[in-house]
């Protein structure tokens, strides 16, 4: 079927997916271009595709065509993509061994470097607050590069999550920019959970007492400290590198 009208139904419902508010609602979400779409479907997330008139795409999916127009008025890109998927929420609520945690951090782009980073570094959790962007808008699918697919997300209040990982007897590390251990020197944990803080903010006072210990990474004395996103990734190549 090609869809060639913004005012259709179908496309009015789909459009509506870029808000957060009908995400929340149907449980739903969209990702754009070949790459998430592909992740979406071998990870059993993909729903439905619309792809653009004249482009081949073939999935055993439900696939729907539409004009460039409407591609446009869906599509959240300057350069509008050949396909975009309609994905089910990762609604896994299970939490695992190697965890990471993210206090209001703001930034969809960190937020989607994060996802990947602890996906290509064997972690299997990643637990939002309310106050993190969410995980499931088209900056953070777009940043995370299908990766979302492939981790369990939580949201939830810290006040909630964080004592059941105790209860799982995992380590809780805050991250301090000029105490704390030194995260090379580490010893070996197969299982931890580490909490990164907001872009300007950082940890709260309330989150850093239920941390068992404070993790650091050396740098430059001209250098203050590094991207929330960056700090995480090198964080977990460490973590990952020493288990």
């Amino acid at each position: 079927m090609l869809y060639s009208s913004m005012q259709n139904s179908k496309i009015k419902e789909i459009s509506k997916l870029r808000q957060k508010k009908y995400r929340d609602e149907k449980s739903l979400f969209l990702v754009e271009g070949n790459t998430a779409v592909m992740e979406a479907y071998k990870s059993g997330f993909l729903e439905e595709v619309f792809v653009r008139e004249g482009y081949y795409f073939d999935l055993s999916v439900n696939i729907s065509f539409v004009t460039d127009k409407v591609m446009k008025g869906i599509s959240s890109l300057e350069s509008i993509p050949n396909i975009i998927g309609v994905c089910k929420k990762n609604n896994l609520k299970n939490i695992g061994n190697r965890i990471v945690v993210l206090e209001d951090v703001q930034d969809p782009g960190n937020i989607g470097t994060i996802i990947r980073s602890a996906v290509a570094f064997s972690c299997d959790t990643i637990i939002l607050t309310k106050g993190c962007a969410d995980p499931y808008s088209p900056k953070v699918q777009r940043a995370s590069q299908g990766m979302s697919f492939h981790i369990s997300i939580i949201i939830d209040s810290l006040e909630n999550i964080l004592p059941k990982i105790h209860e799982k007897k995992i380590p809780i590390y805050g991250t301090k920019v000029d105490s704390g251990k030194e995260v090379f020197r580490l010893y070996k944990r197969e299982k931890f959970a580490i909490i990164m803080g907001n872009e300007g903010q950082g940890l709260s006072c309330e989150t850093m007492a239920f941390c068992d210990d404070f993790l650091y990474i050396p740098m430059h004395s001209s250098c203050e400290s590094l991207n929330v996103g960056v700090a995480t990734s090198i964080l977990l190549y460490e973590l990952d590198k020493k288990v």
